[in-house]
């Protein structure tokens, strides 16, 4: 039997780790068999096309590598860990909470095509990346929506002011703000479960994310 995959997604700064931990945490003290995974694997060698392109190797602009290839850079990685790590888990019954997945391709791949394009482009992804790649195929997606002004506030505290450190998608706002449009049009095409990170301007605290994240997931887990 087949186990789930739940996908935490969201841009940059919105707390995807922070909440993929907290959800595998509380499903594994009801004695869950479950696993975190988190894409790209920058451990793995499989992720040296992603670091080649976010590095800027093969151009400094995202729109530089068009987004079919680019999407083929990460989807390699994916397979990569489904073949060499965490395939037979999921396989054999585990559930797996993945901070970005499949669903990363959508966003940022996605912005850098026309609209006229996006429905296109979202059908060849899932059809390349569950399909011909066999990789499964999410139960639950919940996107953790962000204002582009707040996640780049979070993003240069997590860097302590170096802007340097940001990669070519991070330090683009014009880019950002095409993916936060893409995010919302997905999560409605898609039908992701959208968990708002701010409340009339404010910063949710991590518990109260938390709780919405898991009154989800938990629809999806036979508790």
């Amino acid at each position: 039997m087949k186990g789930r995959l739940i996908v935490i997604e969201g841009l940059d700064g919105s707390g995807k780790a922070t909440q993929a931990k907290r959800l595998a945490a509380a499903l594994q003290q009801r004695g869950k068999r479950v696993r975190e995974i988190s894409f790209p694997n920058y451990e793995s060698p499989s992720s040296a096309l992603v670091k080649m392109y976010l590095s800027g190797a093969f151009g400094t602009q995202p729109g530089d590598v068009n987004a079919y290839a680019a999407s083929s850079f990460y989807a390699v990685d994916r397979y990569a860990g489904m073949k060499q790590d965490w395939g037979d888990f999921y396989e054999d019954g585990g559930i797996l909470i993945a901070d970005r997945y499949t669903t990363s391709n959508a966003v940022h791949q996605c912005c850098k095509l026309p609209r006229e394009q996006w429905d296109q482009f979202l059908d060849w992804l899932f059809d390349f990346e569950y399909g011909l790649l066999g990789l499964p195929a999410p139960d639950l997606v919940v996107y953790l929506r962000l204002g582009i002004e707040t996640s780049q506030h979070l993003m240069s505290e997590r860097y302590h002011g170096d802007e340097k450190k940001k990669d070519i998608h991070e330090c683009n706002m014009a880019y950002l703000e095409q993916a936060h449009l893409a995010a919302d049009y997905c999560a409605g095409r898609y039908a992701w479960k959208t968990v708002d990170c701010a409340e009339n301007g404010s910063l949710r605290t991590i518990e109260e994310i938390g709780a919405e994240v898991w009154n989800l997931a938990s629809r999806v887990i036979e508790l």
